[in-house]
Order: structure tokens, then C-alpha cells, then sequence
């Protein structure tokens, strides 16, 4: 399909949607659907030059092929992976496929997490996690250039593609992060703009199940529950917590766990909310396996790990509870504002 081809069709989509959108909504409507339009054309041109050359087993639909193959090029290139299978996992913030390796890998399967273009993905409800991180680069270097700090702040076109990216070069930094220091997280291979490269859990007909769909021999929940304390423990000993920890976001396969899904993680020693984000976390993983037979204390357990390394438990307060003639209160507004 041509340039002019994909314009014209876009001129039919935009007619059809403009049929039923109020007049005194229709100029805004036509201009910022005409910027998006535009971007999106070359995308599909960029995508129809991209696939004379790498082709892949897996049949997308066109709108998916165009940004899956944009996001995997620089991958293929750099013969990380050789064809894309099939997609094992789709979602409203990333889908993941699985490759086969190309000859700079040594494993003969692959997971590419793609993210969803950023004009599809919601960053509004973001806040609680990045506060106190440093935003990331495409390299996962902090960004220190003013202009691009700036953008962010903004909320400009340009600086929503920089917090998309620092989104992405967290999850890929956490899991270097943690799989050095032995933790049960994917091996990350590579990040080239919206995609991530990593271990693949399961085999070649079947992707490993959430461990949510597993119902546990009482043999294997407890030593499991362990293991996924240990996880938690090494997440804090380097300064990070899952943010979004449950059975739902662990892999069971062949009686091991893996811990996924990391751009929304968090910095305890920076964050002020991270006791509750992080007891969030342990609730929900003692909640799974409580139902499994495992006798546990969320609370207890999340305070001597949260403890264990340095970290107060800071109960948080609104302001207009607080009465500043009264020390107590000014004791617990101090230690709120310390952690900020």
C-alpha cells in the first residue's frame, strides 16, 4: 500500500468517525486526528520497507504488524532474534511474542515485549510509581539535558515519548538489576525503542501459566512462598520494589517461578509512598498462598522486611488531620515531609 493509499483510507476512517462527533468538537476532532494520521502513515511506510527484508511467521493484523515490526528491526539487525512465532501474551500496555534466537543468543527461545504505541497506553495513573525516580533514557542513563526534563514536565509531544521510553528502560535496568544478583526474573537480552528482549518461561507449544491458574501440591506452597519472599527480599537489598507484585505477575513452570512485568517498580529510599505500595504487594502474595494451605502474616512479614533493610514504617497522613499545636502531630508531619 502506498503513502497515498494509507492517507486515503485514513480520510475514510476520520469521515466515519466525524458523522457522529458534535459540530463544536469537530475542528479540535480534525486537528489532532490529522497529526496522528500523518504519523501513522509513515509508520506504515516505514513498516512496508521494513518487512521486504525481515519477515516472520507470525501474521499480524496491519495495524499491529506496522508498529511490531518498527519496534523489532533493530533486534533483528542485530541478529537477537531470527522470525517471530506467535504471540503469547496481549494486554492493554504491552503484548509479548515468542522468538526463536538469532546467532548472538545463546538460548533457542526468546520473549520480545512490545509496548503498546504511546498513543494507546494511559500514563496519566503513573504518578505514585515514578515519584522519587530519576528518569531514564533509551540507554538507562538518567537524563540530565534540561530541554528534555522540561518537555516532560510540560506533558509536550516530545516529552510524553521521553517518560514513555524512561517507562520502558526501568522495567529493562530492574530486570539486569535483579537477574545479577540471582533473583527469578527473566534474562534480559536487549531493549531497541518499544521492546524489550528476554529469557522466555515455557516451551515452544505452551507459555508458562500465571501462577494465579496453578493450584499447588501442599508439598511445593510453602518452599514456593519462600522462594518468593526471598525474591522480595532481594528486590529491597537493591533498592526496588515490584509495585504491582502478585500471582499474577509470577510465571510457574516445571516447579520454578519467575517473577515479570517491571517498568512500574518503585524506590523505596525515594518514594513516599513505598511502605504501602510495598505491603501492597506482600498482602497480595500472602493472600495466594494462604488459599494454597501456607500459614502467613502479611503485615508482620512486609515490617521485618521492610525493617530489615533500614526502612521506617511512616504512617501517612493528610495535613487536615493533623493539629500543629500538638507535638505528636508535628512529630508525624516531619517524619512524613523526611521521606519527600
Amino acid at each position: 500500500m502506498s503513502k497515498n493509499q494509507l492517507l486515503e483510507f485514513y480520510d475514510e476512517l476520520d469521515d466515519s468517525v466525524l458523522e457522529e462527533t458534535p459540530a463544536s468538537q469537530k475542528h479540535l476532532f480534525q486537528k489532532r486526528e490529522s497529526k496522528k494520521q500523518v504519523a501513522d502513515a509513515k509508520l506504515f511506510v516505514r513498516a512496508q520497507e521494513i518487512s521486504r527484508e525481515f519477515q516472520f511467521t507470525y501474521k499480524a493484523a496491519r495495524f499491529e504488524e506496522a508498529w511490531l515490526l518498527d519496534s523489532l528491526v533493530e533486534i533483528a539487525e542485530h541478529k537477537w532474534i531470527s522470525d517471530v512465532l506467535r504471540k503469547v501474551k496481549g494486554g492493554k500496555e504491552a503484548s509479548v511474542y515468542l522468538c526463536t534466537s538469532g546467532v548472538a543468543v545463546d538460548a533457542p527461545l526468546l520473549a520480545a515485549k512490545i509496548y503498546r504505541p504511546r498513543m494507546l497506553r494511559n500514563l496519566k495513573n503513573d504518578a505514585q510509581y515514578r515519584e522519587g525516580r530519576e528518569d531514564l533514557d533509551e540507554n538507562g542513563n538518567v537524563i540530565v539535558d534540561d530541554g528534555a526534563l522540561h518537555a516532560m514536565k510540560k506533558r509536550t509531544a516530545f516529552g510524553e515519548e521521553v517518560r514513555h521510553q524512561s517507562w520502558i528502560a526501568y522495567e529493562f535496568t530492574t530486570l539486569e538489576i535483579l537477574h545479577a544478583a540471582g533473583a527469578d526474573v527473566p534474562k534480559p537480552y536487549a531493549m531497541e525503542k518499544n521492546a524489550i528482549l528476554m529469557g522466555y518461561v515455557g516451551d515452544q507449544s505452551n507459555p508458562a501459566p500465571i501462577l494465579n491458574a496453578i493450584n499447588l501440591d501442599h508439598d511445593e506452597a510453602r518452599p514456593l512462598f519462600e522462594r518468593v519472599v526471598r525474591n522480595i527480599d532481594l528486590m529491597l537489598k537493591h533498592d526496588r520494589i515490584h509495585g504491582d507484585l502478585s500471582a499474577y505477575n509470577i510465571l510457574y513452570w516445571n516447579g520454578d517461578i519467575t517473577l515479570i512485568d517491571f517498568p512500574q517498580v518503585v524506590i523505596p529510599s525515594s518514594n513516599p509512598s513505598s511502605w504501602n505500595i510495598f505491603l501492597r504487594d506482600v498482602t497480595r502474595i500472602c493472600q495466594y498462598f494462604s488459599a494454597q494451605g501456607v500459614t502467613c502474616d502479611a503485615r508482620a512479614l512486609a515490617a521485618d522486611l521492610w525493617t530489615s533493610h533500614g526502612h521506617k514504617i511512616v504512617k501517612e497522613v493528610h495535613p487536615e488531620y493533623l493539629d500543629a499545636e500538638k507535638a505528636e502531630d508535628r512529630r508525624v508531619w516531619k517524619e512524613v515531609m523526611s521521606r519527600k
